[in-house]
């Protein structure tokens, strides 16, 4: 597939060079932009639209529950959390009620800094070692 779309071509290049880290942050900015997209159709009663929003949530939390590495006691937790805000979605997409949505966006904003946070943490390491190695090796 062909991508003329110049923004597109940066996002795709994007997602090609980012590391595992930076691809889960990506993720975690995608479900709250469509969290964020449905409570505004919500508030404009544009439900179709809000439905649409909430599915590619739910997708989103979905991937992140299938690959959780369950041989780490976070995962546990990680998976009764996406558990929660999964169920959580469906009865907001249920009801259509943005109050739900904004419970999940908190979650979901809590955890996306986590990760920028150990991703920026994990990139200062690199660099902190590859200076170190390039000086002294």
């Amino acid at each position: 597939m062909a991508l003329n779309n110049p923004y597109q071509q940066y996002q795709q290049q994007n997602v090609n060079t980012a590391s595992p880290g930076e691809l889960v942050v990506m993720l975690y900015d995608g479900c709250i932009r469509f969290i964020k997209q449905a409570v505004e159709r919500i508030n404009n009663k544009n439900m179709q639209e809000a439905h649409d929003a909430i599915i590619r949530a739910q997708d989103i939390i979905l991937e992140f529950m299938s690959t959780l590495d369950m041989n780490y006691e976070i995962s546990q937790n990680l998976l009764a959390l996406y558990d929660y805000m999964h169920g959580q979605l469906i009865e907001a997409n249920i009801q259509k009620d943005a109050d739900i949505l904004q419970e999940v966006l908190e979650l979901l904003t809590e955890l996306r800094d986590t990760w920028a946070e150990a991703v920026k943490n994990t990139r200062r390491q690199i660099y902190k070692q590859t200076y170190k190695e390039g000086i002294g090796g």
